[in-house]
């Protein structure tokens, strides 16, 4: 588990042994999302006003229900600021996912996006399954190969096919579509792993059960052996932002490139503050072995 060609903490490369369990092979989508908001009523997070008590010192005309959508600058600075390409919305949610003006009509195949972390938990808890470990979607992810790069070998595109929904062209102005698609695509679009799973690398990122923590994975090689079913660390810790609390991605979306992000590339790792939504996240479903495969 892990890898040698991210962005730092993938390292180091460690063993792991995961008992057996179902996976959802695709990402949820947005028809699967809605049978479940129909039988629920739920509300998503980005359904709803944000509490004034989170944010402090924020005008309350600010607080509007809303989400974050990726949105190009007009002028680029360094690629180190992503907050360059990301604009909080009001009325962007799941059903809207560029916006108010936006739908999901015609996308009921496309992966529901705008989903934090308690969204999905409560999609899977509803579904009767769970979100993944980290270990458990890595392990699926590699399909049965050993030091893969991506999730279906050794290159990038072989043969010249694009095998994962990524941006092409220089980020975040210029995507020239080489794969046809300019945000998400439907699930299935490209060929599934070993597992008969697809989009494994890219289209939309994952949320996985386990807290955030860069040194994660050297505390689990420190420890020696193999380590069995890691559930991830007790508490989350990212000290780019320290106050906020982060659950793990997984698999890189449509917004990653080579200029940018590499993390659509197995073993690398993405994280994301548990109450935020964005029109690049989204997630799928496991279950025990044990339990009958739907």
């Amino acid at each position: 588990m892990g890898s040698t060609d991210g962005q730092g903490d993938e390292k180091p490369v460690h063993e792991v042994a995961v008992d057996g369990f179902w996976m959802d092979k695709s990402e949820v989508t947005n028809e699967q999302f809605d049978k479940f908001v129909r039988a629920t009523g739920y509300v998503t997070v980005a359904e709803r006003k944000p509490n004034a008590e989170d944010f402090p010192g924020v005008p309350p005309d600010k607080l509007v229900a809303g989400s974050i959508v990726f949105s190009p600058p007009e002028v680029v600075g360094s690629l180190r600021d992503h907050m360059q390409w990301w604009e909080y919305l009001a009325g962007a949610n799941w059903r809207h996912p560029e916006g108010p003006k936006s739908t999901i009509s015609g996308r009921e195949k496309h992966p529901v996006v705008h989903v934090c972390w308690f969204d999905a938990m409560a999609y899977c808890k509803w579904a009767g399954k769970r979100l993944p470990t980290e270990a458990e979607w890595e392990f699926a992810a590699r399909g049965g190969l050993t030091n893969a790069p991506y999730v279906w070998g050794a290159e990038q595109n072989p043969g010249g096919k694009h095998l994962a929904n990524i941006w092409q062209g220089r980020f975040p102005k210029e995507n020239t579509l080489n794969d046809a698609h300019h945000f998400t695509a439907p699930v299935g679009s490209y060929p599934s792993n070993g597992y008969g799973l697809s989009d494994m690398a890219g289209n939309v990122w994952e949320w996985c059960s386990d807290w955030y923590r860069p040194d994660y994975y050297a505390e689990l090689a420190a420890a020696g052996g193999v380590a069995r079913n890691p559930q991830g660390p007790s508490s989350s810790f990212d000290p780019i932002e320290p106050t906020e609390k982060k659950r793990v991605h997984r698999g890189g979306s449509f917004l990653c490139c080579d200029q940018y992000c590499t993390r659509y590339m197995i073993g690398t790792r993405g994280k994301g503050e548990v109450r935020t939504a964005s029109n690049h996240v989204g997630f799928r479903c496991v279950k025990p072995a044990a339990q009958k495969k739907t």
